[in-house]
């Protein structure tokens, strides 16, 4: 009785550690999976890009003489028409006194020959030379004034100023530079597009609508204001083969300024693509593959074309059915052809997974 006992307790064992090996070896098995979906999408190029003011000038001396006074300062804001810098005007003064002067003399005589013209005392001709001499003085005498009036810098438009390249005091000759100005409030911002990306962009826009992109700040963040492609220069770059492309953004809080460097993202739309995870794929010799999961669950190694890349998506171009089951677990683990079980996660849910995962 005894050994009939150790007998049947001995299978009992037996059978209950083959059930475990077997459990689990279907647990080894079970892996999660997606199904690939067709719809369309956008994805965003990035293009460095160089941010300009809209306006920005060069402040240059008008005239030769000595900075007597500067009113403004380094990054100051300015409006237009407000005085920036006095350059000595003592010189000009007196030259504009004199020109009044003669425009005074000048008109006398004029009176006086007119007079006596009137009375035939002299010709019409001495008239004339009189009068060609009060507007000659009176043409000086506007001269005098503007070479007087170039001593007052004033800001031809609201902006804000750079740095400063002179001082009270300092001797400076016609043409020097004083300071820059910038008018920040719009924004232009030029990026080079590369020709086939160039021709993709000129035969597929809506003419109809502006283009509108996306400004990535140095920092690595979204600028708040989205902007319009304006502009495309004529010619390409030989040397690059790009083509320089102009966008413009508002720049209400003054937050751009100009020299600044970032990142244009430019829209591309695509129609009626295939959809991945970028986790459901491996590569073997340069070239992507995904595990398709045929109807019976045997896996199928399968080359794919990715034409883009979203945040942890795959645009397929080939190589795939919408509709079709894809592994997204295990790659390493497993072998073409063989038998799996699987776990189904809706693409969707894959990558709010990996949104929260990466937020982490």
């Amino acid at each position: 009785m005894k050994k009939t006992g150790l007998a049947v307790a001995a299978v009992v064992l037996m059978l209950s550690g083959c059930q475990h090996a077997e459990h689990h070896h279907d647990e080894n098995n079970r892996f999660a999976a997606t199904m690939v979906v067709q719809q369309d999408t956008v994805i965003y190029r990035d293009y460095v890009c160089q941010i300009r003011s809209s306006q920005h000038i060069e402040l240059r001396a008008l005239e030769k003489g000595y900075i007597q006074h500067i009113y403004v300062d380094e990054g100051q804001s300015v409006k237009k028409g407000q005085l920036m810098f006095q350059i000595l005007p003592v010189v000009y003064q007196a030259d504009m006194q004199r020109a009044r002067a003669e425009v005074t003399f000048a008109e006398v005589e004029y009176q006086n020959t007119k007079a006596l013209a009137d009375s035939n005392v002299v010709s019409k001709n001495e008239l004339a030379l009189a009068r060609a001499r009060l507007e000659k003085a009176q043409a000086e005498l506007k001269l005098a004034q503007a070479h007087l009036q170039f001593t007052e810098i004033r800001a031809p438009f609201d902006g804000i100023m750079d740095r400063l390249h002179v001082r009270t005091g300092s001797l400076v000759d016609e043409g020097e530079l004083l300071t820059s100005l910038s008018d920040n409030n719009r924004m232009w911002v030029y990026f080079n597009v590369p020709e086939s990306e160039y021709l993709n962009y000129i035969t597929n826009r809506d003419q109809k609508k502006q283009t509108r992109v996306k400004l990535m700040m140095a920092n690595r963040q979204l600028f708040e204001k989205e902007g319009v492609i304006e502009t495309i220069e004529a010619d390409f770059n030989n040397e690059t083969g790009t083509i320089a492309f102009r966008a413009a953004f508002d720049n209400p809080k003054g937050i751009l300024r100009h020299g600044e460097t970032g990142n244009i993202l430019m829209p591309v739309p695509y129609q009626h693509v295939l959809l991945i995870p970028q986790m459901a794929t491996f590569e073997v010799l340069d070239k992507k593959f995904v595990y398709v999961i045929t109807q019976e669950g045997t896996l199928q190694s399968r080359e794919i074309h990715v034409v883009a890349e979203l945040p942890h998506i795959y645009v397929v171009s080939y190589g795939l059915r919408e509709g079709e089951r894809i592994l997204i677990e295990g790659l390493r683990k497993v072998k073409n052809g063989q038998h799996i079980q699987y776990t189904f996660k809706s693409l969707d849910e894959v990558v709010r997974e990996l949104d929260h995962l990466h937020a982490e």
